[in-house]
């Protein structure tokens, strides 16, 4: 894990004047565009500091793995995907074998994920259009991927992203939240919102970015009440207080591995 020492010395983040926390002229609707740009960009570089290991965190060894494993993930958590995925791809590894497989039995081991009737409907379509289609091989045009049953925009973008290299934005429902939590769009439609943050920041930084985020919003940026004073990014949130801003307070309230380094952070943050 970063030093986070080292980090706070070694990268341009908040404003040489600071501001009170939450007292961004965004929060006034007095951004410029300008202003907009330059703040996302330094939200990025702060939380590639904070979260120096994000990462995709849905387990896969392959794009076949990691297309199934995203589709799985449709309103569960990845924990629970995780939890099925060692059987389902020792059973089938290919998309020949999901295309003849049983629907009861990718059934009996996807329940736990919800929805696993459509779901396992889609993996079997899925495994189908494959093979008919493009030889076998996941196909990494988002153009293609998108007329995969059960595969949208942001589940194209997840392989993309970490499957082939190809920058995307994975615009799930923590992204959605804490763009509009951090005012950075105010578009609400996921294509647009897409768009709207695709503009900000640079492209070759949109995958992670996306982790960056995700990773922000389940560790720190709650949905309920976020960890505001234990936030990095109190000086660039225009929503700071949200939650408690109470130091001891929201530290109660940061999880994940990562805990200990975000709050050495936000408290070598507030000394600089």
């Amino acid at each position: 894990m970063t030093d986070p020492t080292a980090s706070a010395s070694s990268i341009s983040r908040t404003p040489q004047r600071r501001r009170r926390p939450g007292s961004h002229p965004a929060a006034k609707g007095r951004e410029t565009e300008i202003g907009r740009k330059k703040r996302a960009r330094r939200i990025n570089r702060t939380l590639a500091a904070v979260f120096p290991d994000a990462h995709a965190e849905l387990d896969f060894t392959n794009p076949l793995e990691l297309l199934v494993a995203t589709v799985l993930s449709a309103q569960t958590t990845d924990v629970r995907v995780n939890q099925v995925t060692p059987e389902l791809f020792a059973r089938y590894s290919t998309p020949a074998a999901y295309s003849s497989a049983s629907q009861t039995d990718i059934e009996e081991i996807i329940r736990p994920t919800g929805f696993y009737r459509a779901k396992a409907a889609n993996l079997i379509g899925l495994g189908q259009k494959l093979v008919a289609d493009y030889g076998g091989a996941v196909p990494t045009a988002l153009e293609d991927l998108v007329t995969l049953p059960g595969v949208g925009r942001k589940t194209a973008h997840v392989v993309r992203g970490n499957a082939f290299g190809k920058p995307g934005l994975t615009v799930d429902t923590h992204f959605q939240r804490l763009v509009h939590r951090l005012m950075l769009t105010e578009e609400r439609d996921p294509v647009a919102i897409e768009h709207a943050i695709g503009a900000l920041v640079e492209k070759k930084e949109w995958t992670m970015f996306s982790h960056r985020i995700i990773f922000h919003g389940r560790r720190i940026c709650h949905a309920r009440t976020p960890a505001c004073g234990a936030c990095p990014l109190a000086f660039d949130c225009p929503s700071f207080g949200a939650g408690p801003t109470d130091p001891v307070e929201a530290a109660a309230r940061v999880t994940g591995p990562e805990r200990e380094h975000i709050l050495a952070f936000a408290e070598t943050e507030k000394k600089q």
